[in-house]
C-alpha cells in the first residue's frame, strides 16, 4: 500500500489492482459482500420475476431476514410499483406478498 501511495506501482487494468487488494486483504467477509450487493441491486428494466430471482440469489447468505429483507426488496423495485405497494393498507411481511 505504501508503494501505491508513493505512486511507485502502476496497474494497467483495474482488475489487476483488485486482484492485488484481494491478495493483501483477502476476500472479505462474504456476508458483508452480500449485503453490499443487496443494497446495490435494482429492478431497472427487468420484469418483476427476473428481479425476484436475482434478489433471492443475492439475498442468500446476506444474513438479512424478514422485515429488513422486505425493505431492501422494496427499495430495489421500480418507483411506480413501490409507490403502489406503499399505498396498500396491509403491511407486507414477505417478498411473496
Amino acid at each position: 500500500m505504501e508503494n501505491l501511495e508513493l505512486r511507485e506501482v502502476e496497474f494497467e487494468l483495474a482488475e489487476e489492482f483488485l486482484l492485488e487488494l484481494k491478495k493483501k486483504f483477502g476476500e472479505g467477509n462474504k456476508e458483508s459482500v452480500k449485503v453490499v450487493e443487496l443494497k446495490r441491486i435494482e429492478q431497472g428494466g427487468r420484469t418483476m420475476e427476473e428481479f425476484i430471482q436475482e434478489f433471492r440469489r443475492v439475498a442468500r447468505g446476506s444474513g438479512y431476514e424478514r422485515r429488513v429483507l422486505v425493505e431492501e426488496f422494496k427499495r430495489g423495485i421500480n418507483e411506480v410499483i413501490r409507490r403502489n405497494l406503499m399505498e396498500t393498507e396491509r403491511t407486507l411481511m414477505s417478498i411473496e406478498q
